[in-house]
């Protein structure tokens, strides 16, 4: 991102898989560029990574709960008000089908239905899980949708395999979100 660019407001939302130790230099990378950075993560992302350690990249505390108190309106509502780009990195599977098929039973998925501004998403699955036709039809629908699909890659996998289904790296994922600007 340029030194001159615009503060842009960006929602980076965690899924729980093993690439959201990925996301904390995603942050930090848009941290570092000046932009308003809010981190959204769900219950099992926390598995993965500390809500301490993205809410020091990001300079503010990190939103966990569908129901928290900061936000009267509900966190959901106020975070798709207040934010310009919203990028979902990783993507599990399961919340590629949540966003596919309208389902909003927690506070990624209700997120993303109230979204009015930009949508990217990272995928990030073992290499069978990506090449399910399940899948697939899921990221079509998102695409139809408008949503923008970054990666994955290939790769070394966490399931100690190489194929596809790596996250995009984080530069790849900011240069994206630069794109939707």
């Amino acid at each position: 991102m340029t030194d001159n660019a615009e503060q842009q407001k960006i929602v980076v939302a965690i899924a729980g898989g093993i690439a959201a130790f990925k996301s904390a230099a995603l942050v930090s990378h848009l941290a570092q560029a000046g932009h308003d950075v809010c981190v959204v993560m769900s219950p099992t992302a926390e598995k993965f990574i500390s809500s301490a350690t993205l809410a020091a990249l990001c300079g503010k505390p990190v939103v966990k709960d569908l129901f928290d108190p900061r936000y009267p309106l509900g966190s959901h509502i106020e975070i798709a008000r207040h934010y310009d780009v919203l990028c979902v990195a990783p993507a599990t599977a399961h919340f590629l089908a949540a966003a596919a098929q309208g389902h909003s039973d927690d506070l990624l998925s209700t997120l993303y239905l109230c979204f009015t501004g930009k949508v990217l998403v990272a995928p990030a699955m073992n290499t069978e899980m990506w090449n399910h036709p399940a899948v697939g039809r899921n990221v079509n629908q998102l695409k139809s949708d408008g949503v923008t699909i970054v990666g994955p890659g290939t790769g070394w996998l966490s399931c100690r395999t190489k194929g596809a289904g790596r996250m995009a790296e984080p530069n790849e994922i900011a240069e994206a979100i630069e794109a939707a600007f």
